[in-house]
């Protein structure tokens, strides 16, 4: 496994303030998404009624799931830490500029569209810049906890942003749920501008962005170990990034569970979820990452077929807690793999492609969903998540790369670059400035 580390080792993440900064500035951004997501929707069916929510939404999520991409071109292009601060800047301005536009006008398409279609595409470029950051700001052996702090903060985000988001809307109507979450991309963007960086050992040559992009993509199929790994990682999130919730609403209707039943099972997800990030956060390594990846994925389908299956709300929430337990341990485990063996110049790109898998194929999958159940019922499209998972586990078993995975430190390999000189902060070199 080749390592590419730009910064030295240090205090374990979750003391290092400079990692910590960089947290609580990604929390602050996911929160406000959440508000901001469930506040325009809540506009939108205000404004336009329920069957105009779908126009509103799909506003926002085309031009991130076409845009991602490209995105992560220019995270590459121009530094992560820079495109993150410019994307959280624009995105602040958009957003309190739309809050203090309701104030002036009543909710209407015309208005709600174009904030959703901007707010997209500043998505598609921020999403790649946030995510390819950890390496910079942290050592390779790191980078696991890291992936199990940021799990625990989409957490934390998505249990907080939704009880904020019914305070400020009952309290302030869309004007303020807007303000809010302008209000904390502004935190983020003050947080990430604390945020310090450990340079590139080298500058890119600069090309035309059509050119890095085909680069980027030709450096994913050529690397021994991002090709399938990129593939394990579709696989693993082709349900689990939107699909499933869809199918937990159909699953307890068909059982007759109701919407409590539902959220229990969600909740489920959520604790299971929350278990593997504090495990993941508080361990110093991940032995035998590979085959441990593959183990999650195979119990993830075992659990997935088994919930499908299952008539008992207990044993429903049970299987819950497991999925939520495999997943989170399977996407902590690929996410810091991905970072560990992504040479730096290249994260923005490879970031932008994993999380284009985890995100961008949901919107295409969620008509399936309700075909599927409607015609072969909810246990049926619970047994083809289970066998997708099953794939992915087979390949991280088939493919020797993967099999033999490690993260517990920095392999053998080309050397890091030559560290100038003692830095400002634990394990960053000095002169610590973005790109």
């Amino acid at each position: 496994m080749t390592s590419y580390g730009t910064a030295t080792a240090g205090p374990p993440a979750y003391r290092d303030r400079n990692v910590l900064r960089w947290l609580a500035a990604y929390t602050a951004s996911v929160t406000g998404d959440v508000v901001y997501f469930l506040a325009l929707s809540w506009t939108a069916t205000r404004a336009a009624g329920p069957s105009q929510v779908g126009l509103v939404i799909a506003a926002g999520a085309l031009p991130r799931a076409v845009l991602m991409l490209g995105g992560g071109v220019v995270a590459d292009r121009f530094g992560p830490r820079r495109v993150a601060v410019a994307s959280d800047a624009t995105r602040c301005v958009v957003i309190l500029a739309a809050a203090a536009a309701l104030l002036l006008i009543s909710p209407n398409l015309w208005l709600l569209i174009p904030v959703a279609l901007v707010f997209g595409v500043v998505d598609a470029v921020f999403m790649p810049a946030v995510g390819a950051l950890p390496p910079r700001i942290t050592a390779p052996e790191q980078l696991a906890r890291v992936q199990g702090m940021r799990g625990l903060s989409i957490r934390l985000s998505n249990a907080v942003g939704p009880l904020l988001a019914g305070v400020v809307l009952a309290v302030g109507g869309a004007a303020g749920a807007l303000a809010a979450a302008g209000a904390l991309f502004a935190v983020s963007l003050a947080l990430l501008l604390t945020v310090r960086v450990s340079p590139l050992p080298s500058l890119p040559q600069r090309t035309t962005a059509r050119r890095e992009l085909t680069d980027g993509l030709r450096y994913i199929r050529r690397h021994r170990m991002l090709a399938p790994l990129v593939t394990v990682i579709g696989l693993s999130e082709m349900c689990f990034s939107g699909p499933v919730a869809a199918g937990l609403v159909l699953l307890a209707d068909e059982r007759g569970w109701g919407a409590a039943g539902m959220g229990w099972i969600a909740s489920a997800f959520s604790v299971g979820a929350v278990a593997a990030a504090l495990l993941l956060t508080v361990r110093a390594r991940i032995p035998r990452a590979g085959p441990a990846m593959s183990g999650a994925l195979f119990i993830t389908a075992v659990g997935a077929v088994a919930l499908g299956h299952t008539r008992s709300l207990p044993y429903a929430v049970a299987f819950g807690v497991l999925i939520g337990l495999t997943n989170g341990i399977t996407t902590t485990v690929t996410g810091a793999l991905v970072q560990t063996e992504t040479e730096p110049r290249y994260l923005g790109r490879v970031t932008s492609v994993t999380t284009l898998c985890a995100l961008g194929l949901a919107p295409i999958l969620f008509p399936v969903v309700g075909v599927v159940v409607a015609v072969w019922g909810a246990a049926m499209f619970f047994t083809l998540c289970g066998g997708i998972c099953l794939l992915a586990a087979a390949l991280g078993v088939a493919v020797p790369v993967l099999r033999r995975a490690e993260l517990h430190g920095r392999p053998p390999g080309p050397a890091p670059s030559p560290d100038p000189g003692p830095g400002p902060g634990p394990g960053l070199r000095d002169k610590s400035v973005d790109r």
